[in-house]
């Protein structure tokens, strides 16, 4: 019944999810200070070409999805998520010396893909974790709370980037060692700040895998799993964004400025769109998300200036505040209580198989037609998403939505 101003809406939202979203601040600060960095130490101290670090950070993003269907089907079976994001957590934590050691990209590689499988094995029981302890009315609000804060996250990391690379002389390795810290903070909070809610009453344990509990998935949600899996042939690695602000003149220390921009945008609009998704027409609300990320890659590809293409990755971190809350909610809306984690692992599987084709991709046009032609064909791939979206009738509201699928999801 709650229809007042925001405060009030903040006010309801469960202990729970403001825990999960410090959590996910501090595992994100540690990982952005390293991931800002990444590129160009690929690059300038290892020697990597455009087309590895697309391929690198293709199989680094592909190897969480993979991981998430496992770790989501075990969380509704065992009806047990939070010791699978403990896990998860901790796993990403230890991946961070690896590359502070890291002499060769085989190495960083490795550190890469065990730091994804721990992402992986917190990122669908996290999720579901997050819709279990929140009431519908409250989940788009509730994903986009948690989205706001992890992205906060997102954008202190490479701030603090900035200042270690400033007052060590580009010292890229301590950057790396000292990212260890705030993952190590994550895992003692979520250890520590988060009791496992307990199971709804008459709730029994299934085998999500098992045909006849997949079939209650239902059309509707995988009709979210196809729309997500081409809107991420759209959505390549935010590496590239690193690599077209190395072109823009700026001295080393002060690229990881640009992840600082796209964060800034990303987390004033992930808990204001998060609350607008309780209100109003899904598909509408991505078509939105989609225009922007149009807008995005073309001022990338035709600006050169440092100031241009701060323009063009705020209007990127735009349309991920837009619709990553987004995503996860109509995942939510559609997937039967006992089968979220398992419904969040298979969405994210064919989205991360889709980003390494598309990291891949965006690689081979860079280094071989330039930066200008890899936004031309995010922004066709934009395109293909909205006309895929407009194919189907959808419902007009999200209030629509949720009384189409309510039904369904109270069985058994």
């Amino acid at each position: 019944m709650q229809t007042g101003p925001q405060a009030s809406v903040l006010r309801q939202m469960p202990r729970s999810v403001w825990v999960l979203g410090c959590v996910s601040l501090l595992m994100d600060v540690s990982s952005e200070i390293i991931h800002s960095l990444l590129p160009m130490f690929l690059m300038a101290s290892l020697g990597a070409s455009a087309t590895t670090i697309g391929l690198i950070e293709g199989i680094a993003e592909a190897t969480a999805p993979v991981v998430k269907v496992f770790s989501g089907t075990l969380s509704d079976y065992l009806g047990n998520r939070k010791w699978l994001a403990v896990a998860g957590y901790a796993l990403g934590a230890l991946s961070k010396p690896l590359f502070a050691l890291a002499p060769t990209i085989g190495v960083v590689v490795t550190a890469r893909v065990i730091d994804r499988v721990g992402k992986g094995i917190r990122g669908a029981p996290r999720d579901a974790l997050v819709a279990d302890v929140t009431p519908p009315h409250l989940r788009g609000a509730a994903f986009g709370l948690r989205q706001s804060l992890d992205t906060i996250g997102a954008f202190l990391g490479p701030l603090l980037a900035v200042v270690i690379m400033l007052m060590w002389a580009d010292n890229f390795r301590l950057a790396f060692w000292l990212a260890v810290i705030p993952g190590m903070l994550a895992v003692a909070l979520l250890t520590f700040g988060i009791e496992e809610p307990a199971r709804e009453p008459g709730m029994k344990r299934v085998n999500p895998i098992r045909w006849d509990n997949v079939k209650l998935l239902g059309k509707n949600y995988w009709w979210v799993v196809v729309v997500g899996g081409v809107f991420a042939l759209a959505r390549f690695s935010e590496a590239f964004l690193v690599l077209r602000a190395m072109g823009s003149g700026v001295p080393i220390a002060l690229v990881p400025l640009v992840m600082v921009a796209m964060n800034v945008a990303y987390a004033l609009s992930a808990y204001p769109f998060g609350k607008l998704a309780d209100t109003m027409s899904h598909a509408r609300l991505l078509v939105a998300g989609l225009v922007i990320l149009i807008a995005s890659d073309m001022v990338l590809a035709h600006g050169t200036h440092w100031s241009v293409v701060l323009v063009g990755v705020a209007l990127w971190g735009l349309h991920m505040g837009m619709t990553q809350g987004l995503l996860a909610t109509m995942v939510a809306q559609t997937a039967p209580a006992q089968l979220r984690g398992t419904a969040f692992g298979f969405f994210n599987l064919l989205s991360g198989v889709v980003t390494l084709v598309s990291s891949v991709i965006a690689g081979t046009l860079w280094d071989h037609f330039g930066a200008a032609v890899t936004f031309h064909a995010g922004a066709g791939f934009c395109f293909l998403t909205i006309a895929l979206l407009l194919s189907r009738r959808t419902p007009d509201t999200a209030g629509q939505l949720r009384a189409d699928y309510a039904p369904r999801k109270r069985q058994p």
